[in-house]
């Protein structure tokens, strides 16, 4: 893996990691008794976290194939001297 590949690497593993343990009910901390106030703001970092993972998601995911195409396009074009016949470059 090339290092421009790692911060979307690890955004998207991130953004699958929330979503395995949510799968797998990491649901424990509402099975205990907890103030009124802590289990607001559990739910609403919960909520909160559910709404803007996928965006997330979506953006890293779309930022790697970008990254990929781009190098890849790179990589076929490395072996050319020359510009496209017929431009003179």
């Amino acid at each position: 893996m090339r290092k421009e590949f790692i911060p979307g690497a690890a955004v998207l593993g991130g953004v699958l990691l929330f979503w395995a343990a949510a799968v797998l009910g990491n649901l424990s901390f509402l099975s205990a008794p907890k103030p009124p106030l802590a289990t607001l703001a559990w739910l609403i970092f919960v909520y909160s976290a559910v709404a803007i993972t996928p965006i997330v998601g979506g953006l890293a995911a779309a930022d790697l194939v970008r990254r990929w195409q781009r190098s890849s396009n790179n990589g076929s074009r490395r072996g050319r001297e020359h510009g496209p016949e017929g431009t003179g470059a």
